[in-house]
């Protein structure tokens, strides 16, 4: 029988539209469309990539309307165009092709940085787009998932984050720069609906840490500045982009808060040093902020993501716990505790209702010891409770609430994951009742597909706001 290393090969098929067998029975209320991001190819030109990150995309797509329609089409990228002819043509999170030292000085002014968007997908300006933590996004038609362009981010920076906010409230998306050039440091800006982009603040950093996410609330931006950092010469060398970060376990984590309005930097408490992937969720309490993230000891978390680790029968993989930051604006002191100890990863939570206020549940994908992610969690913040949904032999990824429109807790709707049965050597998609915290249906696509990253869930007849951030 296969194992979890299944996961972790490449992806050859583009199959047409194909409507899938439905176990169980799907909600009268799901109608709409999951659009999923992540890794296809891993092999170019006789050789692997090193890192999970560095996998050329594969657009993944699911359509709920009184059953499930499945098709996956791989990005064309100027990337995925050079490795089907069998070559790597930019420098990737963790593998890196010989380069030039002229192509290594226009990679860090954000020249020639990798297309390659595997890690989410984001409606922007009318269309769906393909993202990655570079400048270069790709416009894809939603059905079709066929490569309609580059689309450049309008801000000075590098390199931007792939995860960035949506406020429904003030009609703006919030999102993060890196800069590694002359002015290197963060770029916080807005992109209003009916308005072009606009710079909120930027601030300096002679050695920029690497970010991947960010916290957001009604009035403030929070970055994570933990003390894995870079000095922009270093980017100069020609080793893969994150080996050129070190971690200083000497330095403190920083939480810059930066106001949304003026772009001042209100507060820099800084704690003992932990490294960070995933916000959750931010929210403020008179002067006083929340914000809860999930939190590694340290940057060895990224290393553990290295293809060759993950292709073993029992990786190793340090577990993240969910934890909750306390920042007094006033004494710029932060105090921490543990909501659940993990592992965790992947954190999800109702997303268009809760993100930047108070919520109660926390979704995430978790895993045994040597193993890779097979288990969910739910995690009720309030009452320090946790459920764990597990089937032997499957492997789920992030879990995706879907809220049902007649719902009135905060927990009405649905989770939706695409899993890995090892035992039928396919993936499925998994729909679990939330508040119950139970499966109610599954559909089991006709191969293995690789495992992903972040997606979201676009309803029928709504204004495609996004699942998470």
């Amino acid at each position: 029988m296969a194992d979890h290393r299944l996961g972790f090969e490449s992806f050859e098929e583009e199959p047409s539209p194909t409507t899938l067998d439905v176990e169980g029975e799907l909600p009268d209320w799901l109608t709409g469309t999951l659009l999923r991001n992540g890794p296809g190819l891993f092999d170019v030109g006789g050789e692997a990539v090193t890192h999970w990150f560095d996998g050329l995309a594969l657009l993944r797509r699911f359509r709920f309307d009184d059953g499930i329609e499945y098709s996956s089409r791989f990005l064309r990228s100027e990337a995925y165009l050079a490795a089907a002819r069998g070559e790597l043509a930019f420098r990737e999170f963790g593998t890196n092709p010989s380069r030039s030292l002229l192509d290594r000085v226009r990679e860090i002014t954000g020249e020639t940085m990798t297309d390659n968007a595997s890690v989410t997908v984001r409606h922007r300006d009318g269309e769906f787009r393909a993202v990655t933590e570079t400048s270069r996004e790709l416009a894809f038609d939603p059905e079709e998932l066929t490569t309609l362009g580059e689309r450049r981010d309008a801000i000075d920076a590098t390199g931007t984050l792939a995860h960035d906010h949506y406020d429904p409230l003030q009609e703006e998306r919030v999102g993060l720069g890196i800069d590694f050039g002359s002015r290197s440091g963060y770029l916080v800006y807005r992109d209003p609906d009916d308005g072009p982009t606009e710079e909120i603040a930027r601030i300096g950093a002679d050695e920029p840490a690497y970010m991947h996410s960010f916290a957001l609330t009604d009035h403030y931006v929070v970055l994570t500045e933990h003390p894995f950092t870079v000095p922009p010469t270093r980017l100069l060398g020609d080793r893969p982009f994150i080996e050129n970060f070190r971690w200083y376990p000497e330095r403190e984590t920083r939480f810059l808060v930066v106001d949304r309005r003026t772009g001042e930097t209100v507060a820099a408490p800084s704690v003992p040093p932990f490294f960070t992937f995933h916000h959750v969720d931010a929210y403020e309490r008179a002067s006083q902020l929340v914000l809860d993230l999930v939190a590694f000891e340290d940057h060895s978390f990224v290393e553990s993501l290295a293809l060759a680790n993950l292709r073993s029968r029992s990786p190793a993989i340090p577990g993240g716990e969910l934890r909750r930051y306390r920042i007094d604006l006033d004494a710029e002191t932060a105090s921490d505790e543990t909501l659940f100890s993990g592992p965790i990863e992947f954190p999800t939570i109702h997303y268009a209702e809760a993100n930047t206020h108070p919520y109660r549940y926390c979704y995430g994908v978790g895993k045994e010891p040597g193993s890779f992610n097979d288990r969910l969690h739910k995690v009720d913040v309030e009452h320090a409770t946790t459920e764990t949904w597990d089937e032997e032999g499957l492997h789920p990824g992030e879990a995706l609430f879907v809220p049902d429109p007649g719902g009135e807790e905060e927990d009405d709707g649905v989770l939706l994951s695409v899993a890995l049965d090892v035992e039928e050597e396919r993936s499925c998609v998994l729909v679990l009742d939330a508040a119950g915290f139970e499966e109610v249906a599954r559909a089991y696509l006709p191969d293995a597909l690789p495992f992903d990253f972040h997606g979201a869930f676009y309803p029928d007849g709504e204004r495609p706001i996004p699942s998470m951030s």
